[in-house]
């Protein structure tokens, strides 16, 4: 598993990270043993980057993290978390006291006195274009109740206002086959900054791990239901935003064209990972198996496997499919 700097922090993280929304409840029932076992299957593969929020099960996926590092041992793990949606998303709320309740939690849960990267979740643009937030960030800073911070940003150009600052360690954002804009101005201008991308959405909630139809359904529990067209939250982070139909379309067109023995799972990752200014993707997992074949997907990185020909194939069926529809927005 490659390893690679988290910006400026000294630590390094892996090529392909684990995130964690899906031990929550969003993604369906995950029982307490299944995602532990998600947990030991990755950083038994050098896994190093577990990518959580605070919102995630309202801090079931922070807890079950904490108890997996404590019950285990593992260490050289960089748990990034996230802040800021247990509370309406309104400017107000972005005030150095709640900063203070809400990492004051994430230490609890994690069993981090200082925690190792603290991302702002997807805030109003409001919030990242104000000073004053930073400011706060910067004193969490200095205190030691936190290492480092980032941000998750929904569109490209909060993701451009972010990195005006000068202390951010990462930006996180979608990026998949199905979401190629930040290619265009983010991807470069991050790689200049030496800020680290997270890749969040890899595989586009599902769309890219070939195995949907136009009639796959899902629990009413899952958000691949009720956020479908953007219900409950941005529906970018469902489908990356694609309709369903289409984004199956596209899926299948792609997976036709791999070579014999490489999933389209695993393309895709390997695709992500190999794009310049892209430091770790974060897919999630369910199972220790669907953990396990995320993390192989890094064995392409090292050879046998055309990713420029894959990202020829990328780029064109993003261009005849979904340019049109996905790339003005966000």
């Amino acid at each position: 598993m490659q390893q690679r700097p988290l910006s400026r922090t000294g630590r390094e993280v892996s090529a392909i990270g684990l995130g964690t929304w899906q031990l929550g409840p969003d993604w369906g029932g995950v029982s307490e043993d299944d995602a532990l076992r998600v947990l030991g299957v990755s950083a038994d593969a050098g896994v190093t980057l577990f990518d959580t929020a605070d919102v995630y099960g309202d801090g079931r996926s922070e807890e079950l993290i904490g108890a997996f590092l404590q019950q285990s041992g593992v260490g050289g793990i960089t748990v990034a978390t996230k802040m800021g949606r247990r509370e309406d998303q309104v400017p107000e709320n972005y005030t150095m006291e709640n900063f203070r309740a809400w990492t004051e939690r994430s230490r609890r849960l994690l069993t981090q006195d200082t925690l190792d990267l603290v991302q702002l979740h997807c805030p109003p643009s409001a919030v990242i274009d104000d000073d004053a937030t930073w400011d706060a960030l910067d004193q969490l800073v200095s205190e030691g109740v936190i290492a480092a911070y980032g941000v998750s940003v929904e569109t490209m150009d909060q993701a451009m206002s972010a990195l005006r600052r000068p202390n951010l360690t990462n930006l996180q954002i979608i990026f998949n086959p199905f979401r190629l804009k930040p290619l265009d101005e983010v991807l470069p201008a991050a790689a200049e900054r030496g800020v680290a991308v997270f890749a969040r959405v890899p595989l586009a909630s599902g769309l890219l791990s070939g195995k949907y139809t136009a009639q796959t359904t899902f629990d009413k529990d899952d958000h691949r239901t009720y956020n479908r067209n953007g219900e409950a939250f941005d529906k970018g982070e469902t489908f990356s935003g694609v309709p369903f139909a289409e984004g199956v379309a596209a899926a299948d067109e792609l997976k036709a064209a791999l070579p014999e023995g490489v999933s389209l799972p695993a393309a895709t990752l390997a695709w992500i990972a190999s794009r310049e200014g892209v430091t770790s993707v974060i897919p999630g997992a369910r199972s220790a198996e669907q953990a396990s074949a995320n993390a192989a997907a890094a064995d392409l990185l090292e050879g046998g496997f055309d990713l420029d020909a894959f990202d020829t194939l990328v780029r064109d069926v993003y261009d005849r499919r979904l340019r049109a529809e996905i790339h003005p927005q966000w």
